[in-house]
């Protein structure tokens, strides 16, 4: 493995050099390189300035080129103008990473943006890696290094801090010195015009120092890097967000100060929940929210019991949690009883439960003991408001004695100052979350409780759907090249119920008829009742326009209604292209609801699916919810819990509930159209009807346009899907079939049982480590992959029985150089010699030449002579392990 990331020295540099290092008071450039000796940077430091001897007694050099030893970092703070000459002297000098401090680039316009692509090719030409511009810089306090201009120092920690605004960085650490939070690390991303955030978080992953990531976020330039460093990365560590940009007014102002589009912020909520990440609104809610995680707070569901001495706090806290919809517990039989034996007879019968102003200790301590013990109760808020009778030290003392005895997540709500900080404190330093008011405290219990159910999703990797219903892409494929041919984007509604066909989604049966015989004859073929509607390109919203009769029932409606349509629409809208009259069964369902599912392109995260209310009045209720693809049930089921329409889902006005499980369908199956449609940008089936019998989408629309070529068939995606073109197959000399496919979450226990299965000599050889089975934490982490930085292929056969069996497995991953992979490989004892270790490692090869990568490492007991044999055939040189004379590393070098 090899153990340095790529953008170590950026961010742990020896030496460090500063452009622009001035003696000038009050300037950037000379209290940036005031922070860093008043800091205690044990590196070399080199100032530059052309008009000075020495900066601040230091000695100056008149340019980077002057300086004969290596130089690791470089930190410009010169006028834009100038950068990208300096750049250029630092790339002759072999430095390889630079901070750039300046600001005056895309921000500032055209003239800008052009300085800044001419800064960005020279740094490419030499391959310097540049962070900025327009940035606050780094601290590194661990190392001594506060390279910033900031007038905060930041106190040495295990919170990692990135933003892309120096001043929410200044902000944050002046915040923190008040309460005593300390850093790894703080990096001020400025314009990200080079590394951004993904880089910066893959760095973190391998830092040892970062157990917490805080990101503050204005916009996103690579959303699938974005996306699938910050899952690897939350699969690791917490992260709490915190994006600007929410309201039209904000976001106007995120693009003023980055340059950079802020997109949706419904998108950007949805991808970031899908992540795993909890995301907050302001700076105090971002370091509540990290010290609770730290605190290994960890409700387990949203289900809050309040309990106070004071009706008043208790009903101001759980209005918080209904403007959160944070559900209040219902207080189960058995713990209403232990209440009543161990409170006053006047205690409020209720949840939020109010013991009452003269609560004692001992009564917190049962009523929180009774609390904690009901099934039904997730998490436990204690609040305390100062009266005569209240000794909030000792209460303090009993919540702390409970919170030992019980797994339930406890918080508190220590209300006022002077009589309450002392005993806040010791809570504090118990490991208990303490706040001063009853908002702040429900707030946090509201993005903890997010966050772990924020973790559910990110675990959830789709799968292929079921082989029996695997789309017809091709053809689908063929009918949109046919239409773009033609230099159309929207299909026709016969067109567009063609390709949901074709993944499987039920639709109504829609023939077009172009003069009034045509939709006599169609109308009898269909059979009575019917629906017609307007055929036509240029209108989307049929219905408003007066383009749709439904309920017909007979001949002589069909003909006057045909012409009823195509009248009243040349008189609304005489320019619009008439295609002709569409005819289709009139679906007559009195249990069915209404739906709407429809796909957009966002310009940040590309593809994503909405869900919501369906009908006439879509727009007038706003009723939507958002995820991006690719969806699983468990996903599906998510989004559409997310809705106000779920509700009506269920019984429901003497209607029964609807079939989920179809609803669900056609959600996955529109998830599986976006990933195998590139040219897919809108589609929109409204209504999609749905009862107790299934679901069918009435209406449908797809609008497609050429999609960008790519060696990457999900290059259009946020989020990797599951490679299906992957799956291959190889019959064996006796019959039998072996199947290589990516691996899938469902593999969890087939993973374990061909663990289990293997010798302990093989076991050795592939773990190093008398390991004996994989623990759940192992099985999660080699099932649910991000297949966009990781691959694992398993060889799999069908035993006598039908079921499938794991017989080897080979998998690499991504090393910290971010150019080569390191691989494993695992076969089945009755397996070895049989060829499966060569088809196994020959596709794994080829999947990482597919990805760009140009070397595949791996480290081999220099015991396992099999292995060595294998990796000579399959090119492979071997080699002496820099670490251990025990293990010999294999490399193989990948031509593009």
């Amino acid at each position: 493995m090899l153990e340095h990331h790529y953008l170590t020295t950026l961010f742990e540099p020896k030496s460090v050099a500063v452009i622009g290092a001035s003696e000038r008071e009050n300037s950037v450039g000379n209290v940036l390189f005031r922070n860093i000796l008043d800091s205690g940077y044990k590196g070399r430091l080199y100032p530059i300035n052309k008009g000075h001897d020495s900066v601040q007694g230091v000695p100056a050099y008149k340019s980077i080129e002057e300086i004969s030893a290596r130089v690791e970092l470089a930190i410009v703070v010169t006028r834009p103008q100038t950068v990208p000459k300096i750049i250029e002297q630092c790339g002759r000098s072999g430095v390889k990473n630079a901070i750039v401090i300046s600001s005056g680039f895309a921000e500032a316009g055209h003239s800008g943006a052009a300085l800044e692509r001419k800064m960005m090719e020279i740094a490419r030409s030499y391959g310097v890696r540049l962070l900025g511009p327009n940035c606050l810089g780094i601290i590194r306090p661990d190392l001594g290094l506060n390279a910033t201009f900031a007038s905060v120092h930041a106190h040495v920690g295990n919170l990692a801090l990135v933003a892309q605004s120096g001043a929410i960085c200044s902000a944050v650490l002046d915040w923190a010195a008040s309460n005593r939070i300390g850093f790894s690390s703080v990096i001020s991303l400025g314009g990200t015009a080079d590394v951004d955030f993904g880089e910066i978080l893959d760095y973190l992953i391998y830092d040892n120092r970062s157990h917490y990531i805080l990101l503050y976020v204005e916009g996103i330039r690579d959303a699938r890097r974005f996306m699938s460093a910050l899952r690897s990365a939350a699969r690791i560590k917490p992260i709490v967000l915190l994006k600007a940009g929410r309201h039209a007014g904000g976001l106007a102002a995120v693009e003023t100060h980055s340059g950079m589009a802020g997109g949706s912020d419904i998108v950007f909520d949805a991808a970031v929940r899908r992540a795993g990440v909890v995301r907050v609104k302001n700076i105090g809610q971002l370091f509540y929210a990290a010290k609770a995680l730290a605190s290994k707070f960890r409700p387990q569901g949203k289900r809050l019991a309040i309990i106070t001495n004071g009706g008043g706090p208790g009903a101001m806290a759980a209005d918080r949690a209904g403007d959160l919809e944070i559900p209040l517990a219902e207080l189960s039989p058995s713990t209403m009883q232990a209440l009543n034996a161990a409170m006053p007879g006047t205690w409020s019968q209720r949840n939020p439960v109010d013991i009452e102003g003269d609560a004692t200790p001992k009564r917190y301590h049962d009523a929180i003991l009774a609390v904690a013990e009901d099934s039904e109760v997730d998490g436990v808020l204690v609040m305390l408001s100062p009266q005569a009778m209240t000794d909030p030290m000792e209460v303090a003392k009993a919540v702390i004695e409970v919170d030992l005895l019980t797994a339930k997540p406890i918080l508190t709500c220590w209300m006022g100052e002077e009589q309450v900080g002392e005993s806040r404190s010791m809570l504090e330093e118990a490991g208990i979350p303490s706040f001063r008011m009853p908002e702040t405290a429900i707030e946090l219990y509201y993005h903890i409780s997010t966050y772990y159910w924020n973790q559910k999703l990110l675990l959830q990797t789709p799968a292929p759907l079921s082989k029996h219903a695997r789309p017809e892409t091709e053809g689908s494929k063929m009918l949109i090249d046919a239409v773009l041919h033609e230099r159309r984007k929207i299909l026709s509604e016969m067109e567009s119920k063609a390709i949901l066909r074709a993944f499987r989604i039920p639709v109504a049966q829609t023939m077009v008829a172009h003069t009034p015989t045509e939709s006599l004859l169609l109308a009898e073929q269909i059979g009575f009742p019917i629906a017609m509607k307007i055929d036509s390109p240029d209108i989307v919203h049929k219905s408003e326009v007066g383009g749709v009769r439904l309920n017909i029932t007979n001949a002589p409606a069909v003909r006057n209604a045909y012409h009823d349509i195509i009248e009243t629409i040349k008189k609304r809208h005489p320019t619009a292209r008439i295609n002709g009259v569409s005819i289709e069964p009139y679906l007559a369902r009195p249990n069915g609801r209404e739906l709407m599912i429809g796909v957009s392109r966002d310009p940040i995260f590309g593809p994503i699916i909405t869900f919501g209310a369906g009908g006439a009045e879509v727009e007038v209720f706003s009723d939507r919810a958002v995820a991006l693809p690719p969806l699983n049930r468990f996903l599906a089921r998510d989004l559409i819990a997310s809705t106000r329409a779920s509700k009506l889902l269920g019984e429901f006005r003497n209607m029964p509930p609807i079939n989920l499980e179809a609803l669900e369908d056609v959600l996955l199956h529109v998830s599986q159209m976006i990933c195998e449609l590139p040219s897919l940008h809108e589609l929109d089936l409204n209504p999609l009807i749905v009862d107790e019998n299934g679901a069918i989408a009435a209406d449908a629309r797809i609008v497609i346009d050429y999609a960008a070529p790519s060696g990457d068939r999900y290059s259009h995606m946020a989020i990797h899907p599951y490679p299906v073109h992957l799956i291959q197959e190889w019959e064996l000399p006796d019959g039998r079939v072996v199947t290589i496919r990516p691996i899938r979450p469902e593999d969890a226990e087939r993973e374990k049982e061909f663990v289990i299965s293997m010798s302990d000599e093989s076991k050795y050889y592939r773990f190093m480590d008398t390991i004996r089975e994989l623990t759940q934490t192992m099985l999660v982490r080699f099932t649910q992959i991000d297949y966009d930085r990781e691959m694992a292929l398993v060889a799999t056969i069908l035993d006598a029985e039908g079921k499938e069996v794991q017989i080897g497995v080979a998998r690499y991953v991504t090393n910290p150089d971010g150019e080569s992979v390191e691989f494993a490989l695992a076969i089945a004892d009755d397996w070895q010699k049989h060829g499966v270790g060569r088809k196994l490692m020959s596709a794994l090869i080829a999947c990482a030449r597919a990805k760009g990568y140009r070397t595949v490492v791996g480290d081999v007991l220099s015991m396992n002579s099999k292995m060595f044999s294998l990796m000579s055939k399959l090119g492979f040189t071997i080699h002496p392990h820099p670490d251990d004379p025990a293990v010999k590393r294999v490399i193989k070098p990948l031509a593009s």
